[in-house]
């Protein structure tokens, strides 16, 4: 008879999460998560099968948790002002962000690290990416930009997106980035007006 499982799982993902976004998929080693997670082997092979699996799991959430914040934004805020309010969250900790600082995007990341690896985990992070623009296109939408004009603005602030993200992981001061997402938004601002 197999053993009940005895750790938080919740906790624990949450624990891998932290690690796979600091470190990447392929510098995680096992002991890393075995140790970060504070489970033994056994437990972590019972529960989550491999390291690529718990990767696929908390890939996953870190994409749930990153449209549920830019849903609730949308939802109390103008939609260009709830898209410049998610790009700035990261460099100011606006509106109780849970981690400010210097990790980018951990889709951005696992993209950057596995295409031509695993091409499988840099589409899945893809895939991510392109939900997450869809997001960007309503808003604009909402905002009155007509659908073409919605969808080619959509693809440029998905492309700031992921730059902002990698040039995060630079340690440059926030101010550094703080200018280019209002100057960013005061383009499209008058785009759409």
């Amino acid at each position: 008879m197999a053993r009940p499982i005895e750790f938080d799982r919740p906790k624990t993902v949450n624990r891998a999460l932290a690690l796979f976004w600091r470190k990447g998929y392929q510098a995680t080693s096992l002991a890393d998560l075995l140790a970060g997670m504070d489970i033994g082997r056994s437990s972590f092979y019972a529960a989550f099968t491999d390291k690529r699996s718990l990767f696929i799991e908390c890939l996953d959430l870190f994409s749930a948790r990153t449209l549920e914040l830019l849903q609730r934004d949308r939802a109390e805020l103008q939609p260009v002002d709830a898209l410049q309010s998610f790009f700035e969250r990261n460099f100011t900790g606006a509106r109780g962000a849970a981690v400010k600082g210097h990790l980018g995007c951990m889709l951005v990341n696992t993209v950057l690290e596995m295409a031509g690896v695993d091409d499988n985990l840099a589409a899945r992070a893809s895939h991510h990416l392109s939900e997450m623009q869809r997001v960007f296109q309503a808003c604009l939408q909402d905002a009155g930009a007509e659908p073409a004009r919605a969808a080619e603005l959509a693809s440029m602030l998905m492309l700031f997106n992921e730059g902002i993200r990698v040039s995060s992981r630079r340690h440059l001061p926030d101010a550094q980035h703080l200018q280019p997402i209002a100057t960013t938004f005061r383009l499209i601002r008058n785009a759409i007006a």
